[in-house]
């Protein structure tokens, strides 16, 4: 018998000719191959293969793409895009690979959560600091 531990790193599978529709949250791993119309979220890994498609947001540890992706994508580590993938949609991680043929139309953020939140709080700090330059041309002598 698995203990409970175990349990929690199970890998979810969503098949070939399978919709899902709404929010798919998961302790463990997804594998993506039908069709998921909504956010998925996973604490270990989202793997999407070359028949999956996803409409909607992603967010795991680490992910694999191979199939379509329209939506963001947030990797706590890594994210690949294999060279059958197709992603629409802004992406951020700590690691990015992109093999060859894949094709990628969004924006990218490549940082560490840290990373990210000592950035954030420079440019609040910067923001703070900064003050108005009087207009010239509406000064009168």
């Amino acid at each position: 018998m698995a203990s409970k531990d175990d349990s929690t790193k199970d890998l979810n599978l969503i098949g070939s000719g399978t919709v899902i529709e709404g929010k798919f949250k998961s302790q463990g791993s997804v594998r993506v191959d039908g069709r998921v119309v909504g956010e998925i979220t996973a604490q270990e890994g989202v793997s999407v293969g070359t028949s999956g498609e996803v409409e909607g947001n992603v967010s795991a540890k680490n992910i694999s793409i191979g199939g379509k992706i329209r939506g963001r994508l947030v990797a706590q580590e890594k994210l690949v895009f294999l060279s059958q993938a197709v992603v629409q949609g802004d992406i951020r991680a700590a690691k990015l690979v992109i093999d060859e043929g894949a094709v990628f139309d969004g924006k990218c953020s490549m940082s560490s959560d840290e990373f990210a939140k000592s950035k954030m709080h420079e440019e609040s700090s910067l923001r703070h600091e900064a003050k108005p330059v009087p207009n010239v041309s509406q000064q009168k002598p």
